[in-house]
């Protein structure tokens, strides 16, 4: 298994984030072939990194159930 850089990637929260912070998810784009994933709220405590096929299908799917 190989090391991953995350520190100079750049973080980007969900839309369907509220404004007071809560119930955030970050993602980290372009980092080759991978989704990295974290909690807005406790980023210490480390990322899940997702294949970005996987990514894509999870992100079909949650749009064809949230219209």
């Amino acid at each position: 298994m190989r090391a991953i850089d995350l520190s100079s990637v750049t973080w980007r929260r969900s839309s369907y984030s509220n404004s007071d912070g809560g119930n955030c998810v970050e993602v980290a784009e372009n980092v080759p072939s991978l989704v990295p994933v974290r909690d807005s709220k406790a980023p210490a405590l480390g990322v899940l990194l997702i294949g970005a096929e996987a990514w894509g299908c999870f992100v079909r799917a949650y749009r064809s159930t949230s219209t």
